[in-house]
């Protein structure tokens, strides 16, 4: 295992534009369910097919976890309190 410092401070894959702004989303809105609209509108992606989101959140379970977005049937998702700090790493907050 390297214990450099480089290696600490690395949280995988890197996150796009779009990925970085629906990850924003969700830690500004910890605790609550996300519908597929206002996620759209909030990341700014309200000028992109309806399920772009869809494939913006199969890459984010990618880079945190199978379980880490808790989809809430009919209402949207939802961040599983036990991604945040990695999710907060990896937008740099």
């Amino acid at each position: 295992m390297d214990a450099s410092p480089d290696a600490l401070l690395d949280t995988g894959p890197a996150l796009n534009a779009q990925e970085m702004a629906v990850l924003q989303v969700f830690l500004e809105s910890q605790g609550r369910v996300i519908s597929r609209n206002e996620l759209s509108r909030r990341a700014g992606l309200v000028s992109v097919n309806a399920r772009r989101c869809d494939s913006i959140l199969v890459s984010l379970r990618r880079v945190l976890g199978a379980e880490s977005i808790r989809t809430v049937r009919s209402r949207g998702w939802m961040l599983e309190p036990d991604v945040i700090d990695h999710a907060r790493r990896l937008v740099g907050a």
